[in-house]
């Protein structure tokens, strides 16, 4: 699931008002814009970095069962709390898969793996935020 990779190291350009573009040095970039208008705000891209981590490690599961993901699309939700910093509580992935030949169970052990074992963004996290998941697989 995982290789050895060098450590993480991105650079950050202000872009105006309230935007910034950010990547690996001489790689792509994003645009992070905490208005949302160009771009996720910084929560937003958070939860689609949480969501995308668990996301790779259900595909290449699923695939080394012989059982390849024909479409994945990643729901998620988080909850902030009101008061200041509005840091996210607790976060809900709905996992909609779709392949021929995958098992409900396989499906559901793939995505319990990647979020309690395998994904490092999950892992980075407050490890006292609850986060739940579901399953829509093959459209049920």
């Amino acid at each position: 699931m995982t290789s050895l990779r060098p450590d993480n190291r991105v650079q950050i350009a202000w872009a105006g008002d309230h935007r910034f573009d950010a990547g690996r040095p001489g790689g792509p970039q994003i645009r992070i814009d905490a208005s949302a208008q160009t771009g996720p705000g910084p929560v937003d891209a958070l939860l689609v970095g949480l969501g995308c981590c668990t996301g790779v490690d259900v595909v290449d599961i699923l695939a080394k069962r012989r059982t390849p993901v024909e479409s994945l699309g990643i729901e998620v939700q988080g909850e902030r709390r009101e008061e200041i910093p509005r840091r996210i509580i607790k976060a809900h992935l709905v996992y909609r898969i779709d392949g021929a030949g995958i098992e409900r169970e396989h499906a559901e052990r793939a995505i319990d793996l990647a979020v309690t074992k395998y994904c490092s963004v999950r892992d980075s996290l407050d490890p006292s935020i609850p986060i739940n998941w579901s399953l829509v697989l093959n459209g049920i």
